[in-house]
């Protein structure tokens, strides 16, 4: 809960967590800036629904279910620094997911504001057709 006088009394502690949000998360523009210039040395994971993220993604991320991160880590590359983005700042995927990744020594950050965020400022979105697999499916 929200207390106006912990937060006078312990500007310290509130400066580390303000601190701790600017370098451990990266907003929309700087991951676009990051994508176009050094893709190699980031992962991006997407850990929201696959129904969603076929229905459009980051360019360049993969898909990694937030209930599987643990069995999915062989994906990632450990030497790159692992951006982790769901639907929004309100969803604990991206945060759940992150912290697992940490636990695991993977240099992580998270999206700011997820995927909402990233379209808001209409930045390119990957789509994948799905419709090549329905038609295999059902000849």
């Amino acid at each position: 809960m929200f207390q106006h006088k912990d937060i006078t009394e312990d500007l310290s502690r509130a400066k580390k967590f303000f601190e701790n949000i600017v370098s451990f998360t990266i907003g929309p523009f700087s991951l676009d800036d990051t994508i176009s210039r050094r893709i190699d040395t980031i992962n991006i994971v997407d850990v929201r629904e696959y129904e969603d993220y076929i229905e459009g993604h980051i360019p360049y991320a993969v898909h990694i279910p937030y209930k599987e991160a643990e069995e999915h880590i062989k994906m990632l590359n450990k030497d790159r620094v692992t951006i982790v983005y769901s639907y929004s700042d309100s969803c604990p995927r991206a945060y759940n997911t992150a912290l697992s990744l940490i636990e695991k020594h993977f240099p992580t950050a998270t999206l700011r504001g997820g995927f909402k965020e990233w379209k808001k400022f209409d930045l390119d979105i990957i789509k994948n057709d799905t419709s090549d697999y329905k038609e295999a499916d059902e000849n």
